[in-house]
C-alpha cells in the first residue's frame, strides 16, 4: 500500500513562505502527473498545482505566480513552494496523483496544516 506523507506546515504571517514536501513509501512518482490540494476550513478540497512526468506544470489561478512545484523521481518527492502567503492560503495540504477532476490515485494522507495570520 502506498503511503504519502506531507511535511513542512506551519504558522506563518502573511506575506511570508514556506516549503512543503511529500514523500511516498515506493517509487511511484515518476510515471504519473502529481498535485498539492488543500482543504480550506468549511470549503472542499481544491487542487492548487500539478507536474506533469514531463515536469510541465500548472496551477490554480489563486496561486499562480505565488506558488511553485517541483519533483525528484530518484527520491519520490514533490515539493510545493509557497511564497507571499496570504490568509486565504490558510488549509490543510495534501499531496496525491490527480486521475480526473474529482479522483486520485493513492489514499489521502494526513495533510499538513498551513495557517497564514494576518
Amino acid at each position: 500500500q502506498v503511503q504519502l506523507v506531507e511535511s513542512g506546515g506551519g504558522l506563518v504571517q502573511a506575506g511570508g513562505s514556506l516549503r512543503l514536501s511529500c514523500a511516498a513509501s515506493g517509487s511511484i512518482f515518476s510515471g504519473y502527473t502529481m498535485g498539492w490540494y488543500r482543504r480550506a476550513p468549511g470549503k472542499q478540497r481544491e487542487l492548487v498545482a500539478s507536474i506533469t512526468r514531463y515536469d510541465n506544470t500548472n496551477y490554480a489561478d489563486s496561486v499562480k505566480g505565488r506558488f511553485t512545484i517541483s519533483r525528484d523521481n530518484a527520491k519520490n518527492t514533490v515539493t510545493l513552494q509557497m511564497n507571499s502567503l496570504k490568509p486565504e492560503d490558510t488549509a490543510v495540504y495534501y499531496c496525491n496523483a490527480p486521475v480526473s477532476a474529482t479522483t486520485v490515485r493513492y489514499n489521502w494522507g494526513q495533510g499538513t496544516q498551513v495557517t497564514v495570520s494576518s
